[in-house]
């Protein structure tokens, strides 16, 4: 045990070879040849950012002239979307269409669904279901989250500014008027109106790399979308829009300053690093350390007792994957019959291209309350040529 884990945390002190390994792989600058086929087959037309872009608006509800649909699981959309979109995963089409009854009052308005990427198959999939529905203006933004990432700014969920806030890691902007602000806000944060973004300007950090979430009064209100997309044009890259705000941070008995539920001010537990196997643990539950793994895996010195389990499908598989993986196609096995594949006394850690169907492996065995106590997901991009990977850790939300 002793030098498994000696040999772990030596490994994770190899970044400067992990950077060097990353820069010399190439991006998807198109989708892949599996999901090229899908929207060919489903005869679904392809849109780029600026596309997007313009349909959006400002990104509010109120503003847009398409609906946009984010196929990757709930996690993952509440830790980053495109401004305005809904969350239609892939595995919970029915549930998921059913509750968002917006989609059923018009069936000739513009859909455009996105996921992980080029390599994510989720949109395409997503798309002719709905379209099964009898919705006759779908689109696919393949490029989807990550692209959008790297060229504007992010809506947010409740999870990820609770994280901030418990965290004190992000400059949390009230964007309505002052008058509001006065009457009730949420704890911390800071008032900085829409209508006088430029009186105030120097209320931001000087460093541009802060995260800065901003909010206003709902998902009607466009005040914060406002203010983050003149932050972004000014150079602020880390900022993000919090759309649900205050209703939606109240509805969640988060504390404001109107005395609302107060977050408890219990001590922290103190996190264990390692699993008993000697695996580094992530910020996020379920998670293994990102760049950890990645040293590792770049290395060659991923240690015996752990087992890296590919959960697409055996084609994808084929064309590239991390050396030593195993390949379980995890979307099609029951709970039950996933875990009774996986191999015996060794931890088990699930990736996939851009971390969602790892993460739905990982879900579904929880879900089930079988034993997930040496089980993980690996949160990141990847994409295989071979057995040479780039791999791209996504952040936390701690």
């Amino acid at each position: 045990m002793k030098k498994v884990v000696s040999s772990l945390l030596m490994a994770s002190l190899l970044g400067f070879s992990v950077n060097v390994f990353a820069q010399e792989s190439t991006e998807l600058k198109e989708p892949t040849p599996a999901v090229l086929e899908l929207i060919k087959k489903h005869k679904l037309e392809q849109v780029d950012f600026n596309y997007v872009k313009k349909l959006i608006g400002n990104g509010s509800r109120g503003s847009v002239e398409a609906i946009l649909i984010d196929a990757r699981p709930e996690l993952k959309y509440q830790k980053g979307t495109i401004p305005s979109s809904i969350n239609i995963p892939d595995t919970n089409f029915e549930e998921a269409y059913t509750k968002n009854d917006v989609l059923a009052k018009d069936k000739n308005r513009e859909l455009i669904v996105y996921c992980a990427g080029f390599g994510c198959e989720k949109s395409p999939i997503v798309a002719d279901l709905l379209k099964q529905k009898g919705h006759k203006n779908v689109k696919v933004y393949s490029a989807g989250e990550p692209e959008w990432a790297k060229k504007s700014y992010l809506e947010v969920g409740t999870v990820v500014i609770k994280s901030y806030f418990e965290n004190n890691s992000a400059l949390i902007v009230d964007a309505r008027p002052n008058a509001k602000f006065v009457q009730e806000t949420i704890l911390g944060s800071i008032n900085v109106p829409d209508t006088e973004f430029d009186k105030y300007v120097g209320r931001f950090p000087i460093n541009k790399d802060e995260k800065i979430v901003t909010f206003c009064a709902g998902f009607e209100c466009e005040k914060s979308n406002i203010i983050s997309e003149k932050l972004y044009n000014l150079g602020y890259k880390n900022v993000s829009v919090y759309a649900g705000g205050l209703p939606e941070w109240k509805k969640a008995g988060l504390a404001t300053t109107a005395g609302a539920k107060k977050v408890e001010d219990k001590p922290k537990e103190k996190k264990a690093e390692f699993s008993k196997n000697g695996v580094k643990l992530g910020a996020d539950e379920g998670t293994v350390d990102g760049e950890w793994l990645k040293s590792l895996i770049v290395e060659n010195k991923v240690p015996e007792n752990i087992q890296i389990v590919n959960v697409l499908n055996k084609k994808e598989f084929d064309k590239g994957h991390i050396k030593g993986s195993i390949n379980i196609e995890a979307e099609k096995l029951t709970a039950k019959d996933l875990f009774e594949k996986l191999p015996k006394n060794k931890t088990i850690i699930f990736h996939c291209a851009a971390g969602s169907r790892s993460l739905e492996a990982w879900m579904k065995l929880k879900k089930e309350k079988l034993d997930v106590s040496e089980i993980f997901y690996f949160d990141a991009n990847v994409n295989c040529k071979d057995d040479s990977c780039k791999i791209e850790v996504n952040e936390p939300l701690g």
